[in-house]
This record gives C-alpha cells, sequence and structure tokens, in this order.
C-alpha cells in the first residue's frame, strides 16, 4: 500500500514540512519517488513514524528517538500485520469467530481513520485476488460490519454539510461508500448512509426528508454504458436539486456520459469535498 505524505501527515500528527526536514536531516523516513516524483511511503514507513511520535510525546528528542527506532529489531510488519495474518487464516478456514477477533485485536488502540485506511479498506481491496466466491463474502461483511460500526461509533463535530451517501441498484458492495462515510465525518460532516442497493423512489424520499448538500453514489459493480446511463439519469432525476458526485470502478470507466449527464466524480472524501464547495461557489456568483 503506497502513501501521500499528506496522509502520512494525518495518520501520525506530523506535519508534512516537519516530515520533510526530517527526511533532510536524518534521512528518516525514506519514501519512494512516484512516476511524478512525489514521495509515496509503505506502510513499514507510516508505523516507524507512529514510534518516532509516541516516543517524543514520552519525552525523547527527535533525533533520540529516530535512532531508537532505527534500531529496532524489525520482528514485525505493519500496524497489525500479525493479527491481519490471522485474519486471512481464518477465513480459509471460514471461521467467522477467529476472524473477528483477529479484526478486534487488529483495530486496538487505533483512531478511526487510522483503522479505516490502514487495516479496513485494504483487507476489502485484497479480498477479490485471495479469496473464492464463498470466503469473500464472508470476509467483506466482517470487514463493512466494522467499517459500519466506524462511522456510527464516531462523534459528530459541530453541524457541517450534510452528504447523503448511497449504492445505486442493483449495487451491493458499499465498503467504499463506508469509508467515505467514515472520512467525511472525520470532517464535520453530517452523513447519512442509505448503503446497497438503493432505488431510484428511496433516494428522492431521502432527498426530501433530509435535504442533502450532496449525494453520493457509488458505482462498484460494472455495467455496460446503456445501464450505467439509466441508472443514473433516475437517481439524478431523484436527488434535483442536490448535486451528484459518484465514484467507484464502475463509474470510473464510463466517465464521459458521466459528465455528460452533468454528474461530478471523485476518487476521495477530499476530491468531493473539493468538487460541492465548487459547485457551491458557482450556486453563489452573482
Amino acid at each position: 500500500m503506497s502513501l501521500r505524505i499528506r496522509t502520512i501527515a494525518r495518520l501520525t500528527g506530523i506535519r508534512e514540512a516537519t516530515l520533510r526536514a526530517w527526511e533532510r536531516r536524518y534521512g528518516f523516513p525514506r519514501p519512494e519517488r512516484s512516476e511524478n516524483n512525489y514521495r509515496v511511503y509503505s506502510r513499514d514507513e507510516l508505523d516507524a513514524v507512529h514510534r518516532v511520535a509516541k516516543l517524543m510525546e514520552e519525552g525523547l528528542a527527535v533525533s533520540e528517538a529516530i535512532a531508537q527506532v532505527r534500531d529496532e529489531p524489525r520482528t514485525f510488519g505493519p500496524p497489525g500485520a500479525r493479527h491481519l495474518e490471522r485474519f486471512w487464516a481464518a477465513v480459509m478456514e471460514l471461521d467467522s469467530e477467529a476472524a473477528d477477533a483477529a479484526l478486534s485485536e487488529a483495530q486496538a488502540g487505533l483512531d478511526a481513520i487510522t483503522c479505516c485506511d490502514t487495516v479496513l479498506v485494504p483487507l476489502l481491496r485484497d479480498m477479490a485476488s485471495r479469496l473464492d466466491v464463498a470466503r469473500e463474502h464472508m470476509a467483506s461483511a466482517l470487514v463493512r460490519h466494522r467499517l459500519r460500526m466506524l462511522l456510527t461509533g464516531m462523534e459528530r463535530v459541530g453541524e457541517g454539510p450534510r452528504g447523503l451517501l448511497a449504492c445505486p441498484a442493483r449495487d451491493h458492495h458499499e465498503g467504499g461508500l463506508l469509508a467515505l462515510g467514515v472520512h467525511l465525518k472525520a470532517r464535520g460532516w453530517r452523513v447519512t448512509l442509505l448503503g446497497a442497493d438503493t432505488p431510484a423512489e428511496a433516494l428522492r424520499g431521502a432527498c426530501l426528508q433530509v435535504r442533502p448538500d450532496v449525494v453520493a453514489l457509488s458505482f462498484s459493480r460494472r455495467r455496460d454504458v446503456g445501464d450505467f446511463v439509466s441508472v443514473l439519469s433516475e437517481a439524478m432525476q431523484a436527488c434535483v436539486p442536490a448535486p451528484v458526485v459518484v465514484g467507484g470502478p464502475g463509474a470510473r470507466e464510463h466517465l464521459k456520459a458521466l459528465f455528460t449527464l452533468g454528474a461530478q466524480y471523485a476518487e476521495s472524501a477530499e476530491e468531493l469535498i473539493a468538487v460541492w464547495q465548487q459547485a457551491r461557489n458557482a450556486q453563489n456568483r452573482p
């Protein structure tokens, strides 16, 4: 898993400028460079920065903390790696109780965003390549349950914009939608989650009741262009006047049709918020 510097800063509480200064002065952390020359960090680097930050909280100088982390024996992988290997092993045995216990251990001590980004979402992404259909169904249900628990357990801070989140009709993969809800709620948004397989009529009723500032639709299921246009058109008509932002692999392959219909596309919570802000600024122009 590759993480950008802004993500490392958000997950660890260490500012981007500080991370760059440490890299220049101490050669720590040691990111790779992407094709566009961006810094990209591994889970090992994220773990190491977490440990440095903890040691500094305990009173060590930054140079001492970095030296100590460098000298630690590398007998373990990323945060919770051993627990996650136990998760995969339990899933292969179709032992849902053991798999759920491994998730509990992997989540221990992590805040909602860190847990979402470094444990639960990576698990969802890896399932298709590691598991057969039966095991994937069991494992994804466990992980989606954990994401729901994260979302409902987060305290709402303030009265931010309201996002209405749904998967369109016949789309049952709501993992990405749940992760989006976690990120929006962490940024002070009020989140209404409708979840999987939401027909247009249900969207219309929800929009009339909660009057969202933006509707986010997650298309994970791949469709031919005609089906995609039909489903998205009905959903957009149901959501008027709220702007509709679409994401997911099922939408990514139909971007031209999506933009022609007047919807917007976003890959992350940050992009969704930027799209919403642009739409709001456009409405406020004289």
